[in-house]
Formats: structure tokens, sequence, C-alpha cells
């Protein structure tokens, strides 16, 4: 990996403070509907003003999705996508002309699957800046650490509402940025959030010096200004999610999909903050 994509994400996060504004962070689920697609979804993403792309690996069992994610992972593995085509989903959108930091979302299964040295060697080898295992605990995660460390990818925890006390100890071997989850449960579009979760930011905030984001349930231009005021950047994940399944008839459609790509790119666009 060059010296350039292993700081990718720090550079976007560094840049975004000096501009007084919050990172956009989309996901998305690759090979939904199909790859093609999603490199061409990868492309409006970016014309959009995102930030950083987090790369969703389907999975069967997927315990941090909502409804909306699986039935995009449940599309994508019924067209034999696993977690080497991401990563060569990665590396052709940065072949296409992509410059944005990648996240590849993924759960551990797949990761013992390939094996630990084969893993991040194909991190390095198709450019991805980051990863995030939602299943994997603090406290079975240390050889994850050590790897990542070695190999130059920022490996990014998830911190729930309900860490408390082990917060301290979720971020200490954190790096690119950590992930607040922004309400209990799995992901999935909410109108509301916690009482509590400016505090729960706030003491995330007390605990790193990374950046931190916020993502669970974001869905609105509203609730992505609200959350780009009190963190460094925002997840959107199963809105836009939902929005590429509400205009695959069109992206199927040959003579229809320039329009469909065009109302995911305007749906992002909004999201700006």
């Amino acid at each position: 990996m060059t010296t350039e994509t292993t700081n990718r994400m720090d550079v976007t996060f560094r840049r975004l403070k000096e501009q007084g504004r919050a990172a956009l962070i989309p996901f998305l689920t690759i090979g939904d509907p199909d790859l093609e697609t999603s490199l061409a979804i990868i492309a409006e993403l970016e014309a959009a003003g995102a930030d950083i792309v987090e790369l969703g690996v389907p999975y069967s069992d997927p315990l941090a999705d909502g409804p909306v994610i699986q039935r995009a992972s449940s599309r994508a593995l019924r067209g034999n996508i696993h977690l080497r085509t991401c990563m060569e989903t990665a590396l052709k959108a940065r072949e296409a002309g992509s410059k944005l930091p990648f996240i590849l979302f993924t759960y551990y299964n797949p990761v013992l699957q390939m094996g630990l040295d084969t893993f991040f060697a194909e991190l390095n080898r198709h450019e991805i800046s980051g990863l995030i295992i939602p299943d994997l605990p603090v406290e079975e995660a240390e050889e994850m650490r050590s790897r990542s460390r070695e190999a130059g990818i920022n490996l990014v925890p998830l911190v729930a509402p309900t860490s408390s006390e082990r917060i301290a100890k979720i971020v200490s071997g954190a790096s690119g940025f950590v992930y607040c989850v922004s309400s209990l449960g799995v992901t999935g579009v909410r109108a509301s959030f916690h009482d509590d979760v400016d505090r729960f930011i706030e003491s995330v905030r007390q605990a790193t010096d990374l950046p931190v984001a916020v993502g669970f349930g974001i869905s609105t231009p509203e609730q992505v200004a609200r959350f780009s005021k009190i963190c460094d950047g925002v997840v959107v994940g199963s809105a836009i999610v939902r929005k590429i399944e509400e205009v695959i008839f069109l992206l199927e459609d040959p003579a229809k999909r320039a329009d469909g790509l065009l109302q995911i790119r305007d749906f992002v666009a909004q999201l700006r903050p």
C-alpha cells in the first residue's frame, strides 16, 4: 500500500477539520444489485460530495444490520458476492479514478476463512484504508489491532451507548476514527434518537484524540446537520441502501439506468453537511 493510500483517511479528516465541516460517510452493500452497478454508485457518491465510503460485505447472518441492509445482502449473495469480490471492487473504483478512502465493513467469520495473512495482504493490495468488524468484541480484538497496525490499516471500533465504562478500553486501540452507534439495536432509519446521545458522544470525545463519527439510523439532511455540529463524521447507511432498493427497477433497465444513478446522487448530495 502506498503512503498516500495509508494516510488517505487521516488526510481527509484533517482537511475537513480545516474546512470546519464533518465527513459524509455513505455505506452501500457491494453487489446490490450487481457489481457493475456498485462501481457506478461509488462514482455517484463521490460526485455527490461523499468524503469516505463504507463498502459493506454481504453476509448471511448480519447481527448488526436491520431489514433494509439484510435485504440488500440477500440480493448481493444471490450474485455470489463475497469478501474478495468486495476488495476487488475497491481497487476497480480506484482504477476508475476514485480518490476516496474506502472502509471495508465485514463480519469476522469471512476474515477467519480467508486467513489473517492473506486478508491483510489483500487489503493493502486493493488500497483499502480502514476496517470495521462489528461482531469482534474489544476483549478478543488484540490480534486484529496488532495486525492492522503492522499493515497500516485503520481498525475502526464501534462504541455503543451501553459501552459506558468500556469506552476507554474500546478506543485505546483505535485508529482512523471512532464510530459511535447513535442508538441501541440494529441499523435502520429512525425518526428520533436516545435523549442521552449527545452526552454519550461527548464521553467518547473525552476518551480519544481521534475523530469521532456517528451512525446507525441517520437518514435525513436535518439529522446529518444535527450530528455534524458535534461529530467529525456522519455515517448514512440504511437510507442510501433503501434508496438503491427503490430505484433498482431503473438500475436494471439499460434505458433508465442513468436516471436511477442520478436519483441516488441527488439523494446523497442533499445529505452533505
